[in-house]
């Protein structure tokens, strides 16, 4: 197990907190302020741009020398991500440019394995297949670790799953700490996510002791799930942590009501995920290995105030969550 280390980088939700804090009583903080402010907001305007600073990385020739000569022939790495929500994988202002969490570490992997990034954006519902058969080389899409997806993929873990239910900021319901909170609730909740298993496990578990049903709602639109939580047409999201987390800092408008391992009641872990037997998940194992020794795996995670789900050493292949 390799040592953590400490995580000193400013996070995105540390940025918005100056913006909050600008709004002073005291007169003759006015100009200070007012920096501090413009300065957030330079830098926030810097985490949505489509090109992206980001740390320098060195060839691992350990990892180079795992990667599959198929793979390497043509000397890109093909990755896709499904743009969904900040801080994982969003649009940069042109609209078009994925960038994010998922991003950067696929940026960094490439240059890990001496390969060329080809980051393809995808919608969630079309990543596996396009993994399964071949048309992709990896996908970098907060994926987490299953049983069942470990019968069709490799996997390379970079992060632990954190979820988190996030309600409008003047709502009365929660806290949401056991199935039977959810009993009744409208909740927002992603198609075909660990999330949507975990909380159809526990609607089946409610509703047999003959408590009301979750209204379940999806959307494919962030924007639009957002609105519904704020308008009052659903009561609660259930989802990455890390996305409801960086809405609650950025538009003041939400809070947490609730968080969970993302395999309650087990942990789990996001990773890489590559086609089964292909041979690509173990070099990316050895080089995310490598950037965390090097510390620009943290300095990602700390871009993006994900620290709190940092990792000590990747794993190949771990127990994934049953189902």
């Amino acid at each position: 197990m390799k040592q953590q280390r400490t995580r000193n980088a400013f996070s995105i939700v540390a940025l918005i907190g100056l913006v909050s804090l600008s709004a002073c009583a005291d007169p003759s903080q006015a100009t200070e302020d007012a920096l501090s402010a413009t300065a957030s907001d330079s830098a926030v305007a810097a985490l949505s741009s489509p090109n992206q600073e980001r740390p320098e990385v060195e060839v691992n020739k350990k990892a180079q020398a795992l990667v599959p000569e198929k793979i390497a022939a043509d000397g890109k790495l093909s990755v896709v991500t499904a743009p969904g929500a900040a801080p994982l994988s969003f649009y940069a202002t042109d609209n078009s440019t994925p960038v994010g969490n998922d991003a950067d570490l696929a940026a960094a992997l490439a240059d890990a394995l001496g390969l060329e990034l080809d980051l393809i954006p995808v919608s969630w519902a079309d990543w596996p297949l396009g993994i399964e058969s071949g048309k992709y080389e990896a996908a970098i899409s907060n994926v987490t670790v299953t049983e069942e997806r470990k019968k069709k993929f490799d996997f390379a873990t970079y992060r632990e799953d954190l979820l988190g239910f996030y309600a409008d900021k003047d709502s009365k319901i929660g806290p949401i700490s056991k199935a039977e909170d959810v009993a009744g609730l409208k909740i927002i909740v992603g198609s075909g996510t660990n999330q949507e298993k975990i909380l159809v496990d526990w609607d089946k578990a409610n509703q047999s002791k003959g408590l009301k049903p979750v209204d379940f709602q999806y959307y494919d639109d962030d924007s639009a799930s957002t609105l519904a939580l704020l308008s009052g047409r659903a009561d609660a999201s259930f989802g990455p942590n890390a996305t409801g987390a960086y809405k609650q800092a950025t538009t003041g408008e939400l809070k947490q009501i609730g968080s969970f391992p993302g395999g309650w009641p087990d942990t789990a872990q996001v990773a890489v995920t590559t086609k089964k037997g292909n041979g690509l998940a173990g070099a990316a194992e050895v080089a995310l290995d490598g950037l965390i020794d090097s510390g620009a795996y943290s300095q990602i995670l700390d871009k993006w105030g994900l620290g709190e789900g940092g990792i000590t050493d990747s794993r190949l292949n771990p127990d994934g969550l049953a189902g």
